[in-house]
């Protein structure tokens, strides 16, 4: 009976613990899937910057050293440029126009004759005569300034028409070279 008895445990040790593995085989078992590998699609190569057009570069202008302008010369006690001096006054013009960033002072002259007051004033005018003649062409303004000498700087020391002549002028002088 012993022996009887110790199958029954046996046996039902065994049901005990069979019917212990299936409630836990109730659990429900993850299966891990695979990991899909998204498939990467090639990088779009980014859109090229829009071409915005250089502004042109500005050339240094290279002003000759020797440069220099006509010296337009006037009649007694006028401030109007005399017709013979229109073809100087073409060719200084020009100049300016080829050399646009040259910037001058133009200079009034006088002779001797006359008081100081009235020749500072003449000189200013003849000075004027000129510019004015240059911003007609199409010069701008702004690189034209203006100043009367009236008699205080003659070329000719002389006492004469000769020396009178030469003393009545406007002188053009580059201030940024």
């Amino acid at each position: 009976m012993y022996k009887r008895n110790a199958l029954m445990v046996l046996a039902l040790g065994l049901a005990i613990s069979v019917a212990g593995l299936n409630g836990c085989a109730a659990k429900k078992k993850v299966v891990e899937e695979p990991v899909k590998k998204e498939v990467q699609k090639p990088r779009e190569k980014p859109a090229p910057p829009a071409v915005v057009p250089k502004a042109p570069e500005k050339k240094e202008e290279i002003v000759p050293r020797d440069l220099s302008f006509n010296t337009i010369y006037f009649d007694f006690d006028k401030s109007n440029i005399k017709p013979d001096q229109l073809d100087a006054t073409n060719k200084n013009a020009q100049l300016m126009s080829k050399y646009n960033t040259v910037q001058i002072r133009i200079e009034g002259h006088c002779d001797e004759r006359g008081t100081e007051e009235y020749n500072m004033a003449l000189g200013q005018r003849r000075s004027d005569s000129i510019k004015r003649y240059l911003t007609d062409y199409g010069i701008s303004s702004s690189r034209i300034t203006t100043v009367s000498y009236g008699e205080m700087r003659p070329v000719d020391q002389g006492h004469n028409e000769s020396a009178w002549s030469k003393n009545r002028r406007g002188e053009l002088i580059i201030t940024n070279k």
